[in-house]
């Protein structure tokens, strides 16, 4: 079993709450990993309104320069996040859990080309087209209903609608396309 098969594909209705404890979460990062971290962001489906989603807060840092895991690590060590793993190059990913269920993912870059990031530019480009949030919202939760307990599998068959929206959106902001599994 992979990191990200132990939990179920669960996908609920917006929440505003999630950006209330976005907000809450970003005011303990910062104070546990300052002076490191240069921006935070809330990204992934629950920071885009009324889109369904798995209810995990997703975060994106950015850090001065990426150091080794295993700072991270020691300076997350008290707050309930552990290392999960790399999965691509160029960043770290911590999970934090509450009673066995997953509340929040930690995805820790380094600054430079931050905000050309294609999570950023996906939730940004969905935040200013309400239309891409409706067909997302229906294709997963078809996905959820195919993929109950295979995230990774639920994950690559939402790709072709993720890079087409990524597509979109680097072409609006006059950036090279890429591939949105690659760093």
């Amino acid at each position: 079993m992979s990191a990200q098969q132990h939990y179920l594909v669960n996908i609920v209705p917006y929440s505003s709450d999630w950006s209330v404890e976005f907000e809450k979460e970003k005011e303990r990062l910062l104070g546990i990993l300052a002076p490191h971290i240069a921006a935070i962001e809330h990204t992934g489906s629950t920071s885009i309104p009324n889109q369904g989603a798995k209810p995990i807060i997703d975060i994106s840092a950015a850090v001065h320069t990426l150091l080794d895991k295993q700072i991270y690590e020691n300076l997350l060590s008290n707050s309930g996040y552990r290392y999960i793993g790399a999965f691509k190059t160029g960043r770290h990913f911590f999970a934090k859990e509450h009673a066995g269920a997953r509340t929040h993912h930690l995805h820790i870059f380094p600054l430079e080309g931050f905000y050309e990031r294609n999570e950023l530019l996906f939730r940004d480009y969905l935040r200013a087209h309400p239309d891409f949030v409706i067909e997302y919202g229906e294709l997963k939760r078809t996905l959820a209903e195919q993929y109950p307990s295979d995230p990774e599998g639920y994950t690559r068959a939402k790709t072709d609608f993720i890079q087409r929206v990524v597509d979109l959106a680097r072409t609006e902001r006059g950036l090279p396309l890429q591939n949105v599994w690659v760093d």
